[in-house]
């Protein structure tokens, strides 16, 4: 594998999937191989230079099955925990920049987005009511199906380029196709600054076509009419394996060439996925930080 870079153009990748896992597995292998060398502001002087791309994945069918990939580096637990991260925000009274906690988590920036010029600064200006920008995405495609204006956005302008962790997804965009026979479908994109996708495409992408099923059924109770879930794009400007994951990845990608896909996935409804899932709902239920105090 080669460790310097002969290009100073980052590859631009274009990958189609039908399922979640089948989406992961050929953009691993598309950043592997293809992958510019590029150090990164995380590494440790003998990490290798990561492998990185601008990377566009379509999901033909995000919630069809199977849904849930064995190897991604986490469990049903994980999966779930950061589900309700993103959509319930279980972990929004983590944030507290004075205490050198989180200074966001993606719930609160979509569901109660509020710009300030200073996160970390309890007394940072703060002029706005937080905007419900999920809600507002329902409301305009519920008012107007054809609309290209539903979306919403992470980035605080005055804010997030002063922090050393600003988001990585930069913005959420929705649209309905209605077809000849009535049918409408909820086609969502979502924009990435920056990404991990050995260790956290996966359950991004599983959390948020989770929030686009959620979206649609709020459309669909407003308007009177089914909305299923269309397609699902997710573009990353920076795609990348970092240096220090070449071990494990490599091991991973040699799963993918050499060995049947269906040792490596989960249908949803697998009975082994259920139980573990529904434990953890019932765990998180009880106390949002359960899993995080059984990590230590």
């Amino acid at each position: 594998m080669s460790t310097v870079s002969e290009t100073t153009k980052v590859p631009v990748v274009s990958i189609t999937a039908k399922c979640l896992p089948e989406a992961w597995e050929k953009a691993m292998l598309a950043v592997w191989d293809n992958g510019v060398d590029v150090k990164t502001q995380y590494d440790k002087p003998s990490d290798p230079p990561s492998k990185d791309a601008t990377v566009i994945v379509t999901v033909e069918e995000p919630l069809s099955e199977p849904r849930i990939h064995k190897n991604f580096p986490g469990g049903p637990v994980e999966l779930e925990t950061y589900r309700q991260e993103v959509i319930n925000g279980i972990h929004d009274h983590w944030i507290d920049p004075n205490a050198g906690k989180w200074t966001y988590t993606y719930h609160q920036r979509l569901f109660a987005y509020c710009p300030v010029d200073n996160i970390g600064c309890t007394n940072s200006s703060n002029p706005f009511e937080p905007v419900n920008q999920i809600q507002c995405i329902v409301d305009k495609l519920a008012e107007t199906l054809h609309t290209r204006r539903a979306q919403a956005i992470t980035w605080i302008p005055t804010a997030d380029a002063n922090i050393d962790d600003p988001p990585c997804l930069q913005r959420v965009w929705g649209r309905l196709i209605e077809d000849a026979n009535g049918k409408v479908g909820l086609n969502m994109n979502t924009h990435w600054r920056s990404r991990d996708l050995y260790k956290a495409w996966f359950m991004n992408a599983y959390a948020f076509t989770d929030l686009a099923r959620l979206i649609a059924e709020q459309i669909s109770q407003k308007i009177k009419r089914q909305v299923t879930v269309s397609r699902y794009v997710d573009i990353s400007d920076s795609l990348h394996i970092y240096g220090s994951y070449f071990e494990d990845a490599a091991a991973e990608v040699e799963k993918m060439r050499n060995t049947s896909f269906a040792l490596r996935s989960w249908s949803s409804d697998h009975p082994a996925f259920k139980m573990m899932t529904l434990e953890a709902k019932e765990k998180l239920s009880g106390d949002p930080d359960w899993y995080a105090k059984s990590k230590g």
